[in-house]
């Protein structure tokens, strides 16, 4: 699976990858800016976002992707709730909060057995 995750904290984005993502293909970035661009440029199955980044607030991004008429998979992955929150009423699909990141796989697993429905 091709992922974009889209994380301002590089050294903990880096440990998510290697320890939860190591069997998929994961573009990390750390502002909303840099999503845009790879995301015109490259085809992402699923974008992995927090809410507070340097450039703003992910539902900024989920908020264009839904009103653009994309239908990726996204999943809010902020620490606090109030961020996981925004990100879902801008239409993240699902949360996977930093505090559960050893469920990354299963909340993924989960997407994609409805998708496929």
């Amino acid at each position: 699976m091709n992922i974009l995750y889209v994380e301002n904290h590089a050294v903990f984005a880096e440990n998510v990858k290697q320890q939860f993502l190591s069997g998929h293909s994961v573009t990390i970035v750390p502002s909303l800016s840099v999503a845009r661009k790879k995301m015109a440029d490259e085809n992402f199955d699923l974008l992995l976002i927090d809410y507070d980044l340097d450039d703003g607030k992910g539902d900024e991004l989920v908020r264009e992707l839904r009103v653009s008429g994309s239908q990726i998979t996204v999943i809010a992955v902020s620490s606090h709730n109030e961020g996981n929150t925004a990100l879902v009423k801008a239409g993240a699909t699902t949360v996977c909060s930093k505090m559960e990141f050893d469920n990354i796989q299963q909340v993924i697993n989960s997407v994609n057995n409805v998708k496929q429905t």
